[in-house]
This record gives C-alpha cells, structure tokens and sequence, in this order.
C-alpha cells in the first residue's frame, strides 16, 4: 500500500488534532508534542461524533460530546464512556508533509 498525502505539515498546530477525510472514510491528524504525527478514525466509538471537534492534551484526544477520552498514539479507551478502542494508522511526516498509510 502507498503512503496518502494527506496534509501539509503546519497545517496541524503541535497538540491539535484535525478532521481529512478520504475514500469516503473520516480520519483524525494529531501533531504530537513530540513532533510526531498520528492518525486514528475520525470519530468516537462511543456515539460517532468528530474527534477534531475534541481537545487534546499531551498524547489525549478528548471527545466533544461526552468527555471520553483516548491515546491517540496507541487508541486505547482511556475514560468512559468509552469502552472500545480507536483503530491507529501510520503517520509520518516527510518533505513538508503528512503521510498516512491506510492498508
């Protein structure tokens, strides 16, 4: 599989998270304080909203609508009402831009 293009690299402020949606599927970009890029679904797996629309702290993105909270490094649940994991995609960064490998 081919990395996707799917961001310049300053469009992600560090310890911000932002919505790119492809192939009919909705993704979250997080910029980590690491400098590190990381991608998960899009939306919470607790009741389906936008995880761009959330904040993150450190290495947590928390959902708008009912605080449950996740790493997105790894997608663990990390706070109810969450339950169900985030599946993760690799991300880098290269040339300038983010690259997602979705298999």
């Amino acid at each position: 599989m081919p990395w996707i293009d799917a961001c310049a690299a300053d469009d992600i402020e560090e310890e911000d998270v932002l919505r790119w949606d492809h192939a009919g599927r909705t993704y979250a970009l997080y910029h980590g304080i690491d400098g590190a890029f990381f991608c998960t679904d899009g939306l919470c797996t607790h009741e389906q909203v936008h995880l761009a629309d959330g904040l993150v702290m450190d290495y947590v993105i928390e959902c708008p609508k009912h605080n449950g909270q996740f790493d997105y490094r790894t997608g663990k649940a990390l706070r109810a009402p969450v339950c169900d994991n985030l599946a993760t995609y690799p991300a880098k960064e290269e040339d300038g831009r983010v690259l997602v490998l979705i298999e």
